[in-house]
């Protein structure tokens, strides 16, 4: 690893405070950056890429305090194939993660709930928005036992991996905590989730499923990815808010992140116009 490697991972993160967070035994580096309600990022394989760290930023712009905790790989480091199978490795034997478990929570969310509540009292606001991608999509889903998580958006969710067709609709989180979901959407709450059509590790079983069980609550945007797709999307494009994002007016990628960044300031509370307006649920 040479020092102009590390120099230029810190450069996409410049901006940022860097802090940590310590909760259920674990002590984890946070990276932080704007102002107004907390906006908990969490990110996809194989870490804060620079990327994801510009989600952030423009989470921060739309008047939220974007939150990054580092659970794996090199903070700002740009993603490579060796690198994602360098990060994906670990997490996948790691308790903390349940990839192939079914009906399973996975354990880390229980850390993320209490860095959520602890942001919650930090920033203020009515409550928290939370974002997982692909690995952590579902974390975003399993969060919503708490009711101060109020705008949760689980963006490819790919958990748990698709070993079977149990698996493909599986949504990555215990019975116990889907009622408690069911409990809170019942009550109001509503959720985002976002997928490409074609996606090779977020199934439409998976958003069938979610629908199912959470009606009109769970408010889905399928982007087509499918072959000679208008937008040009490549067949197996995945990560809708980061790495096949075109950030273009018009493109169905930037109404999700409009529809994404709306979310979060409409039941966070944050500002009086009304904001984009919401994107289309498929290309």
């Amino acid at each position: 690893m040479a020092k102009g490697d590390t120099a230029q991972w810190r450069a996409a993160l410049e901006g940022f405070s860097e802090e940590s967070f310590t909760a259920e035994g674990k002590r984890r580096t946070t990276y932080r950056v704007g102002s107004g309600p907390a906006v908990i990022v969490i990110s996809e394989m194989p870490g804060i890429t620079p990327l994801v760290a510009a989600f952030g930023r423009k989470v921060a712009t739309a008047g939220c305090t974007a939150v990054l905790p580092n659970l794996f790989g090199d903070p700002g480091r740009p993603p490579t194939g060796a690198y994602v199978f360098q990060s994906i490795g670990p997490a996948c034997i790691s308790r903390e993660f349940a990839a192939f478990a079914l009906k399973k929570t996975s354990p880390v969310t229980l850390w993320l709930r209490k860095l959520a509540a602890a942001e919650h009292e930090r920033c203020g606001g009515p409550g928290v928005g939370v974002v997982g991608m692909c690995f952590t999509g579902g974390f975003a889903l399993a969060m919503m036992v708490d009711d101060i998580v109020l705008a949760p958006v689980l963006s490819q969710p790919s958990l748990p991996f698709p070993l079977s067709k149990r698996h493909k609709a599986d949504i990555g989180i215990s019975d116990a905590d889907l009622a408690r979901v069911k409990e809170r959407t019942a009550e109001g709450a509503c959720l985002l989730g976002l997928r490409f059509t074609n996606d090779p590790f977020c199934f439409e079983e998976r958003f069938a499923t979610l629908r199912r069980e959470l009606g009109d609550a769970f408010i889905a945007v399928e982007i087509d990815s499918s072959a000679g797709n208008p937008s040009g999307h490549p067949k197996n494009a995945h990560s809708v808010l980061t790495e096949h994002l075109q950030d273009r007016e018009g493109t169905p990628t930037r109404a999700a992140l409009d529809q994404t960044l709306s979310f979060f300031r409409e039941k966070l509370g944050v500002g009086t116009g009304p904001g984009p307006e919401p994107g289309p649920t498929g290309d």
